[in-house]
């Protein structure tokens, strides 16, 4: 069994989605499993309905869906004829779902409001490819992740239950799939479910995540993302040139760059893979045959160019005690359960006597809140417009290249990595 994962890049309108249609028609008589995102910025569409409703206006919140829907069924005409009926019923049902959600009561809970306004996207994406398989002679079934996929009642970064999401897919996707006969399944990345009524989410970008759960409960040979990219780069080529296709590479070190912000893999991906020791292929979907990136457990040759990832929007916040005391492990205790509370992750930290310093992603909803808090205890300064530069197997001369003089607010190195906080180039 292999499972696919397709991002929003892949099925971002009508030619995306027949592409995608075509890689999976070469692989329709072996099992597989098809992991989609919501079609293109989707997403971010949707966000944009939240924030409204959260505004209480709730008739421009409409009004986004309806962009939302309009944007859906212009894929939907350019796919199919007018006899596709059963599809647009469904769409349409699935839209209404939010429709009579936004015109209804809604607890002051935003993050519950969040998952159940943004899973649309997921569902509707997986219906339409579901839909477009079938029309083009891929006879596929449709799973619902949110009855598969069980999670904790954490909305917007939900916690997975292992042992009942395992038992769940293996009996329903597992059981639907006879070994040899070409089965494929369809399911939602990104979205689960605590019960029936209360859907969540596992984080952004956490579509990549849910191939791997489905993957590692389904014991699959392989798991393979396919992106716009030909696989794994040393660095973004929106930001570096001359960069180079890293065709082999381990876990660990994948999961490092993914650590550090290295957009390809979802930080989460790696682990229950690892756990199975099921080897992941990074490939694109506009080059379907070309080889891309292999990742597992023990790669041939360990990879030794140097990967560059930059992590933008960084705000450093420093902290120091008022009456001069150290910043003992009580002080660190308190620091940390702080930024617990407020959903704040630390990307870098330094420590002197009476100072300790961190980086962390620009969020414009948690951070006075979490400053505000860290102040009654604290002298709080903090910059902003900041990017995080890490540099994987350095050297002295990359380094020199891409920092030149540059103002280093934090630097850091160990054996194989190089990290420092600088002003916005």
């Amino acid at each position: 069994m292999q499972v696919f994962k397709f991002g929003g890049a892949s099925v971002k309108n009508a030619e995306s989605v027949a592409n995608v249609a075509t890689i999976v028609r070469k692989f329709q008589n072996e099992p597989l499993v098809v992991i989609v995102s919501a079609m293109g910025k989707t997403t971010n569409a949707l966000e944009e309905v939240f924030q409204a409703q959260q505004r209480k206006e709730v008739p421009l919140a409409l009004e986004l869906l309806d962009k939302v829907k309009l944007a859906h069924f212009e894929i939907i005409n350019a796919l199919f004829d007018e006899s596709q009926t059963p599809l647009r019923v469904e769409v349409e049902h699935l839209f209404k779902q939010v429709e009579n959600l936004l015109k209804g009561f809604l607890p002051p809970k935003p993050n519950y409001v969040y998952d159940q306004i943004v899973s649309l996207g997921e569902l509707l994406s997986t219906v339409i490819v579901s839909h477009y398989l079938n029309h083009s002679g891929v006879e596929n079934k449709w799973f619902d992740a949110r009855t598969l996929v069980k999670t904790d009642y954490t909305f917007r970064e939900a916690k997975i239950d292992w042992v009942r999401t395992e038992a769940l897919i293996q009996t329903s996707i597992g059981a639907y799939m006879e070994w040899g006969k070409g089965s494929v399944a369809i399911s939602q990345g990104f979205i689960g479910g605590a019960d029936t009524l209360n859907i969540t989410t596992l984080g952004r970008e956490g579509s990549d995540y849910s191939a791997a759960v489905f993957a590692h409960c389904l014991n699959a040979n392989n798991l393979t993302i396919w992106k716009d990219v030909p696989g794994v780069l040393n660095a973004d080529p929106r930001r570096f040139e001359n960069t180079v296709l890293i065709d082999e590479m381990s876990y660990r070190d994948s999961i490092e760059l993914a650590y550090y912000g290295a957009s390809v893999i979802h930080p989460k991906t790696l682990q229950p893979l690892q756990d199975k020791q099921i080897p992941l292929k990074v490939k694109s979907f506009e080059n379907p045959d070309a080889p891309g990136t292999l990742i597992h457990q023990s790669p041939q040759t360990e990879y030794h160019i140097p990967a560059f990832i930059v992590r933008p929007n960084q705000t450093l916040i420093s902290l120091a005690t008022r009456d001069f005391a150290f910043i003992a492990e009580e002080n660190l205790s308190d620091i940390f359960q702080s930024f617990v509370t407020h959903g704040v992750t630390m990307n870098i930290m330094q420590s002197s006597a009476i100072n300790f310093s961190v980086c962390v992603d620009t969020d414009t909803d948690k951070l006075p809140v979490l400053m505000e808090e860290l102040r009654k205890k604290y002298e709080v300064r903090y910059n902003v417009d900041l990017e995080l530069l890490t540099v994987r197997h350095y050297n002295k001369e990359t380094v020199n290249q891409l920092v030149g003089d540059r103002k280093r607010y934090i630097e850091q190195r160990t054996r194989h990595t190089y990290r420092v906080l600088l002003p916005k180039n």
